[in-house]
């Protein structure tokens, strides 16, 4: 199968992510004990967002260095199988995995098409990974081929409001930039150029609607007051995530 244009633009940028800053964060991430979510690391505690997750089979679609996949298994799950385009990613992953002795499995593929066995997990899971990064014409299908009936599918990514406002270089600001009429593939040019995928919440509700998912939740987010700007992702200035929802919570049930 021809690898989609993006995948090469986008495995380029986080292997050199993975140089400046995530293989070296992943050690602290993996250990942190409590989940936190998102840039700002909202805590699980406050936002609620995840279901039981004891003795379920996840996989989580576009894992980079697999901290969250390792905080899912030390929550109860049974299995956590995480898959990722980016070979520096995964060897970070594969690295930790070892030294914290949690078993996870990784597999080096794109999200979209994967050759996991058909209804094998009983929750997809991705924080910004294939929610942004992968086309989600493609990637909530093979989602829904993934899960088993009843199973549960739980996303994370930057809001609507936030691709709006954000221009094709530099941070975020506080006018709208493009229509959102029309939203879906957006490419940036800057010293980190990736393309990314942002639906509307609206078109997002069809897709999800058309490859057989009903919502169970959906949440805007902001940073917490006390936030300061992030040491690396410094697209969103912490004021204006203060002030504007920042990123989504997403969590949807495949129909039985």
């Amino acid at each position: 199968m021809t690898e989609p244009d993006y995948v090469a633009v986008n495995r380029e940028g986080w292997t050199r992510a993975n140089a400046e800053y995530t293989d070296a964060r992943a050690r602290e991430a993996w250990a942190q004990e409590e989940i936190t979510w998102g840039k700002w690391s909202l805590p699980e505690s406050e936002i609620q967002g995840l279901p039981d997750v004891t003795g379920k089979e996840i996989v989580e679609l576009g894992c980079g260095t697999g901290y969250f996949g390792a905080w899912l298994k030390r929550r109860g799950a049974s299995h956590v199988v995480g898959v990722d385009v980016t070979p520096a990613q995964l060897e970070t992953a594969r690295r930790m995995n070892e030294e914290f002795g949690l078993g996870l499995e990784f597999l080096l593929e794109n999200a979209e098409h994967t050759s996991l066995p058909d209804a094998s997990f009983d929750i997809v899971f991705s924080e910004y990974g294939a929610s942004i990064w992968c086309d989600p014409k493609l990637w909530l299908v093979e989602a829904a081929r993934l899960l088993r009936p009843g199973g549960e599918l739980i996303f994370f990514r930057g809001s609507t409001l936030q691709m709006l406002c954000m221009p094709d270089t530099g941070p975020v600001v506080e006018r709208l930039l493009r229509p959102q009429k029309g939203l879906y593939r957006l490419e940036w040019f800057d010293d980190d150029p990736g393309v990314e995928f942002h639906p509307s919440a609206s078109d997002l509700f069809s897709l999800l609607r058309e490859n057989g998912f009903e919502l169970l939740d959906f949440r805007e987010l902001y940073a917490p007051d006390d936030a300061v700007d992030h040491e690396y992702y410094d697209t969103v200035p912490a004021d204006w995530a203060k002030r504007w929802p920042d990123e989504e919570l997403w969590h949807a049930r495949l129909r039985a």
